[in-house]
């Protein structure tokens, strides 16, 4: 309603070489085994997703274990 959305320049996703070859079939999904993940019936996925955007925006490989809700919250908690 307030043409936000309107203002914003398009990502032209062709033109970035990482999608170049998966415009044909954009919901191409490659399952991964062995990665950590939040326990079992919780819906809290809040610090997993804060974890791996760090670990991949500095360039590292996430960990296949060891991630830690807990001690995830209490990191961010402090960094905030």
């Amino acid at each position: 309603m307030s043409g936000f959305l309107d203002q914003k320049v398009r990502t032209d996703w062709s033109m970035i070489e990482a999608y170049r070859y998966k415009m044909a079939n954009p919901f191409d999904v490659q399952y991964i085994d062995r990665i950590a993940q939040r326990t079992i019936g919780s819906l809290d996925c809040g610090p997993f997703v804060a974890a791996y955007a760090e670990y991949l925006s500095d360039g590292l490989q996430v960990p296949n274990y060891g991630l830690d809700a807990g001690l995830l919250r209490k990191r961010y908690a402090a960094l905030l």
